[in-house]
């Protein structure tokens, strides 16, 4: 069949989303179908054979956008709109991408008629249009962005900022009565379930369940990569809110005065300060390293150079830090915020899990893990074992066709 895939933000450094598109793509390719991406800037990677259709955007988040060249185009009602929305407050990505996909499709009906149409959590007005087309519409829902609105509202310090948050999330209202009118929904957990039937009104039966896989030639067991003594590795990409990193640094303030550890987060302190002030108070400036942004091949080194990975998240919609750690033979700290025990498996097995927002329960599990290198091991040997199994982008790719045909 010949298949759309939708993404407003398709780059793969832009979060799991970017992943998504980049493999769920090359294994429908695989598959024998012919898979278009479109997708605004920053542009996604696409494997050979696939077609990427840029569309073009404002892009108004970018610091050296001329004035000039904006006002230029504001003939354009999308361009006019966005630059309006952003003005006062706004996020209007998800509603201009998916009227500029809607404008291209239809360019395209009389050359490229496309089988299906599969948006990756836009979930904008444009996609009710394109099932005008008479074209099955099916859309993808990580995790609701409500949840991280909420989180985010609930530990913002500041009335203004709380405003802000809400301001700025506005968009949600409009993905809750998109995806109440599309056919299915697929999304990558029976966590997410639940969740997106509360956030966004969908009914269960019209959601269908396809876990995310892991790319498991790139994420191994590095053997040449010598283990740092006493080391964990926290992957910090994502809503800030929801990652639960303050919980984590309080585990290892408990945990200082014992063994000599070493926490290198992948990825940058926030911005405001947030993480340099909290472990400059706690007293562990020299336990904790961040890398900033890396390469896929560099995160392989990093799952391969600790001794455990650790998932201190309050809630995810899949957890793919986990499951890539997994994929490397690196057992996993991870506590139970959504998904993380879909992947993870059951407690003891390829990891340990603990409650959200429970430091000394972190630092138990870690102190657990390194005082036993026969059970990093074999929890390691298990985790690999697991996702091999159950989280391949192939067996993704046939459940999503599932979905297809079944909307067709």
């Amino acid at each position: 069949m010949r298949i759309c895939l939708l993404s407003y933000r398709g780059n793969p450094y832009c979060g799991g989303q970017g992943i998504y598109i980049y493999y769920l793509s090359r294994a429908l390719l695989e598959l024998g179908h012919e898979v278009d991406v479109m997708a605004g800037p920053p542009y996604p990677e696409v494997a050979e054979g696939i077609q990427l259709h840029r569309l073009d955007s404002l892009n108004l988040y970018e610091p050296d956008k001329s004035v000039r060249k904006i006002m230029s185009r504001l003939y354009d009602p999308v361009n006019l709109y966005e630059v309006l929305a952003v003005g006062t407050g706004t996020f209007p990505e998800p509603l201009t991408f998916s009227l500029r996909a809607y404008r291209r499709i239809k360019e395209l009906l009389g050359e490229r008629r496309y089988d299906i149409i599969h948006d990756n959590q836009c979930l904008g007005y444009g996609l009710l249009l394109m099932k005008r087309l008479g074209i099955p519409v099916v859309a993808t829902i990580h995790h609701p962005i409500p949840i991280d609105r909420d989180m985010a509202v609930a530990q913002a310090r500041y009335p203004w900022r709380k405003l802000f948050i809400r301001r700025w999330d506005a968009f949600c209202g409009m993905q809750g009565r998109v995806a109440r009118r599309l056919e299915r929904v697929i999304t990558v957990s029976n966590s997410s379930v639940g969740s997106i039937e509360q956030a966004h009104g969908v009914r269960r039966e019209h959601m269908r369940v396809v876990h995310n896989g892991i790319d498991t030639e790139r994420f191994r067991k590095a053997n040449g990569v010598p283990k740092r003594p006493n080391s964990l590795v926290l992957v910090n990409s994502g809503e800030q809110s929801l990652k639960g990193v303050p919980y984590l640094l309080q585990a290892l303030r408990i945990l200082k005065d014992g063994t000599d550890i070493r926490l290198t987060v992948v990825g940058s302190p926030l911005p405001d300060g947030q993480y340099l002030k909290l472990i400059k108070q706690y007293g562990i400036e020299d336990m904790v390293s961040f890398t900033g942004r890396v390469s896929a091949d560099r995160l392989v080194k990093e799952y391969a150079a600790a001794e455990m990975c650790v998932v201190p998240s309050l809630y995810e919609g899949f957890g793919l830090p986990a499951a890539e750690a997994m994929a490397c033979g690196l057992p996993v700290v991870s506590t139970t915020g959504g998904a993380l025990p879909e992947v993870v498996g059951r407690d003891g097995e390829a990891g340990i899990l603990v409650p959200p927002a429970q430091p000394e329960a972190l630092a138990a599990a870690i102190r657990t893990l390194l005082d036993n290198a026969s059970l990093r091991e074999k929890m390691g040997e298990a985790g690999r074992k697991r996702i091999e199994s159950e989280f391949t982008w192939e067996r993704a790719a046939r459940k999503t066709v599932e979905v297809y045909r079944e909307v067709m």
